[in-house]
């Protein structure tokens, strides 16, 4: 099929704009001005701060003048991952869009549908002249996916409504009404490097399914980051060896899916490391069966350009380290059966010169026991000679028990589907709390169409989610309550 032909045509033109603009997070400046030009093209009135933030306003159309303004919010970074072999540089180049089994994806990366599809359904309201709708505000933040920093920047003052829809959900037909809160967490263990002594191999933990720290981390899938700790844990337990290199994933919101190591290891311990790592590769994929479906790990000789390796006492520090801090799930929710109450998540590792460094996200819908887990992270890392820094604290949303919002989009949606909507709360984070927290007055609600695999290279978007979302939007900008 060809692209072009894709339905809803006003939105997928939107998002293949949108797809060839790289927006990964902190690289938003020509995402940004695309949207400014945008709204200048069409005189609607639009402003944009400091961090590239932009507000563009449109005036209702004829008959809605009385009806509430509505805000349509969403962010214009995306998690930009690819594989390991792609030759893509996410930086600087377009997204690479296919379309298979009714969804639409992007070849060797992230697809970015998380947020841009959000984007894509605001630009084709406010692109159109027959759509009809009260007065919007249509707010579109940065750097979301690290940290929410234009939305704790962001200045709402010049907003006159008081009800927003957050398209940034990837379940159809459920309606988020509260999420957890979050901060970001960077950690630093010193590393003691002496002359490379040996000879070099690449250890390459690969074929985890990875997935979103927040609305897939009750999976339990492998986090390529710990287990490569384990991994090395487990073989310093047989030979001697000094750790040259180590790295994995590329956000700290995404569980990595592949992780990387450099040892230098003496000839006569190479056929006993192949014998280990195949053990290895046996007891991994029996532990994770039903949860991940091909661990591999790989050994291959290396010519080493470093000259360096970490020391003995390093190189047990960093695999006893990687072991020691939990991982995943920390707790579930006493009150909402199913539901994640805490998590964390090793997102990016990698050795520098500074140390070992290592980004997590760190999620709670219970304050202290955010602040708990923090604590702890803390302390694991003092106890091995660290340091962390935080950053990126982002506050839940709480659930409103009176949401005119969320009645109107209940009723709406039962008139479209004949079936009710689920409402429920996320483990991920949502900038509706960081909001809410501006502007005291607003009632919000999140919802999307279905994306899977959000923030890794398997994101598909089914387009006949896209198709029947953007319906319900519309249905919901259409109905009435002060006629």
């Amino acid at each position: 099929m060809n692209l072009n032909d894709l339905q809803p045509k006003e939105v997928f033109r939107f998002f293949y704009e949108i797809c060839r603009i790289p927006h990964g997070s902190y690289n938003i400046d020509a995402i940004s001005d695309y949207l400014v030009a945008f709204a200048k093209e069409r005189n609607l009135e639009v402003v944009q701060d400091e961090l590239k933030n932009v507000i563009i306003k449109k005036p209702a159309t004829e008959g809605y003048e009385k009806e509430e303004t509505l805000i349509l919010q969403g962010h214009m970074d995306m998690v930009a991952v690819k594989d390991a072999e792609s030759d893509i540089d996410l930086e600087k180049e377009s997204l690479r869009l296919n379309f298979k089994d009714g969804c639409l994806y992007a070849e060797g990366t992230s697809l970015g549908g998380d947020d841009g599809i959000a984007i894509a359904y605001a630009l084709a309201i406010l692109d159109s002249d027959t759509i009809k709708h009260p007065a919007l505000e249509v707010v579109i933040t940065v750097n979301e996916e690290v940290g929410m920093d234009g939305a704790i920047g962001i200045d709402l003052s010049g907003l006159k409504g008081t009800r927003l829809l957050n398209i940034d959900s990837e379940e159809e037909g459920v309606l988020l009404t509260s999420c957890a809160g979050g901060m970001r967490v960077h950690a630093v263990l010193p590393v003691n490097k002496v002359p490379l002594e040996g000879a070099c191999v690449e250890i390459t933990l690969s074929g985890l399914k990875g997935g979103h720290s927040g609305a897939e981390i009750h999976h339990g899938r492998a986090n390529a980051n710990h287990t490569m700790g384990r991994i090395l844990a487990e073989l310093s337990k047989k030979m001697s060896f000094g750790i040259v290199e180590i790295s994995g994933g590329e956000k700290d919101n995404a569980i990595p899916l592949y992780a990387e190591s450099v040892l230098a290891v003496k000839d006569v311990d190479m056929a006993l490391m192949k014998a280990e790592l195949e053990a290895l590769e046996v007891m991994l994929n029996k532990e994770y069966a039903g949860k991940e479906e091909n661990i591999l790990i790989t050994l291959r000789k290396k010519e080493c350009e470093n000259t360096m390796m970490a020391d003995n006492a390093s190189t047990a520090r960093i695999c006893e380290y990687l072991c020691a801090v939990p991982d995943g799930v920390i707790a579930m929710s006493g009150l909402n059966q199913g539901f994640v109450e805490t998590s964390l998540n090793l997102g990016v590792l990698k050795l520098t010169e500074a140390g070992l460094e290592a980004d997590y996200a760190l999620r709670s819908s219970i304050e202290q026991s955010k602040l708990f887990l923090r604590d702890r992270v803390d302390m694991i890392t003092r106890a091995f000679g660290g340091t962390c820094e935080f950053s990126g604290d982002y506050p839940g949303w709480e659930y409103k028990a009176v949401s005119p919002l969320r009645d109107k989009m209940i009723r709406v949606y039962e008139e479209c589907y004949g079936s009710s909507p689920e409402v429920t709360a996320i483990h991920a984070g949502l900038e509706c709390g960081i909001l809410l927290e501006k502007k005291k007055d607003l009632d919000c609600i999140s919802f999307g169409p279905d994306i899977y695999d959000i923030h890794t290279t398997k994101e598909r978007m089914p387009v006949y989610s896209v198709k029947r979302t953007w319906e319900y939007l519309l249905a919901v900008l259409a109905e009435k309550e002060n006629e």
